[in-house]
């Protein structure tokens, strides 16, 4: 069972944020023998893991409040939840290229990941470049990071025209070739979220839906199945209409 975090840590992580050290004791206080035991069936790497939840996570990243240096400092030790930790307390104002294109590289598990898409670089003004050029990459996460950064920019940028996802929808296309688990589970979920964003957009999610269950693929017939069902669904197309 985890052990709540205590009034006691979150204060003195408001006296002094800096120090990694103090995280990482915090981390560790917060460990779970039993959930990093499981953390392999879901194809997470256990064996720089605490088995800390997320909500914990988030909770002890309310407590230090943003701090780049920090975020930064805590990538670096490797440690799974420290690196989850970073992306919640990173300022997307001070994230550069060169800062994600370095963190990309880093990443080894699909959480960690979508993390960093859906915590921080979908708040950058580099998201939509990125989601497009890592498209083209070969390695594994950094792949997934595309259509990550897809799913979660249509759920969290209001503002962004149709246009803007209506782009990514041949590149979705493209890459629903790639038999990858962590890369095609990504392709299908960006398709997924466009086409929930509202009606128009889920008319062409749809569409290329069924231009993609057509080709000769596994993993393009998985993606579109799955895709469609969603979207097609009674409760989604109602959403959709009001």
């Amino acid at each position: 069972m985890q052990t709540p975090l205590s009034k006691h840590r979150i204060q003195r992580f408001r006296l002094d944020r800096g120090r990694v050290s103090d995280v990482l004791e915090s981390l560790r206080s917060l460990s779970n023998p039993e959930a990093v035991s499981s953390m392999a069936r879901f194809g997470i790497k256990a064996d720089k893991s605490f088995g800390v939840s997320v909500p914990a996570l988030r909770k002890l990243a309310r407590s230090i409040g943003k701090d780049h240096k920090l975020a930064q400092e805590l990538w670096d030790t490797g440690l799974h939840e420290a690196r989850e930790l970073a992306t919640m307390i990173a300022d997307p104002k001070q994230v550069t290229e060169e800062f994600m294109e370095r963190w990309v590289k880093d990443i080894d598990s699909w959480d960690v990941c979508d993390h960093c898409c859906g915590n921080l670089w979908d708040k950058t003004p580099y998201a939509y470049r990125k989601a497009r050029e890592w498209s083209r990459r070969p390695e594994e996460f950094v792949k997934r990071a595309s259509f990550s950064l897809m799913a979660a920019l249509a759920v969290h940028d209001k503002a962004a025209s149709d246009d803007a996802f209506i782009k990514f929808l041949p590149i979705i296309k493209r890459e629903s070739f790639d038999e990858r688990n962590f890369v095609k589970k990504a392709v299908n979920w960006a398709l997924r979220q466009i086409g929930k964003r509202n009606r128009n957009l889920n008319r062409h999610a749809i569409e290329v839906a069924r231009e993609i269950q057509t080709l000769d693929s596994k993993s393009a017939r998985w993606i579109a199945a799955d895709a469609l069902r969603e979207l097609t669904n009674a409760k989604v197309q109602s959403r959709m209409k009001s």
